[in-house]
């Protein structure tokens, strides 16, 4: 049986369906450093790295007080919210996706800057651990005594 989402989990469902049709693979709840944990980090086929940070009300935006610490682990930093948010409360130098729980649509597109060779080397190869470790849980949730995930 399927757990029920909540509000930012629907949001990062129709953001990843987006970026899937733009040719990213996405990675939810990514962790790129200690106490950073992004809603969905992007990586686009030519290696680029979004962060994209779902907002589903005004108190979940005004309750965030680490989202700048997100900006030197992506070449773009978007927010995510529905057409009911209030998206005067967004900063202007970041990027706007409109997202539901089936798709989204980029509004405004982030800036552009290009993170370090050896900082995105490092992100795409624990985006790549990651995901093949969520993918190998999925198939084979109790790995055994041989088995470890160590994430």
């Amino acid at each position: 049986m399927m757990q029920e989402l909540t509000p930012g989990q629907r949001l990062a469902r129709g953001v990843a369906r987006h970026m899937a049709a733009l040719g990213f693979v996405t990675v939810e709840e990514f962790v790129p450093a200690r106490a950073l944990r992004v809603d969905v980090m992007a990586l686009g086929p030519k290696g680029e790295l979004w962060v994209v940070e779902c907002k589903s009300s005004r108190a979940d935006f005004q309750s965030d007080s680490k989202w700048q610490g997100y900006l030197e682990w992506c070449d773009r930093y978007f927010w995510a919210v529905d057409l009911a948010f209030p998206n005067e409360l967004l900063p202007d130098d970041s990027g706007l996706i409109i997202a539901d729980d089936y798709d989204a649509e980029i509004i405004r597109m982030a800036p552009e800057q290009k993170l370090p060779a050896a900082r995105r080397k490092k992100l795409i190869q624990k985006f790549a651990m990651d995901a093949a470790s969520r993918l190998h849980r999925l198939r084979d949730p109790q790995p055994g005594a041989a088995g470890s995930w160590g994430i």
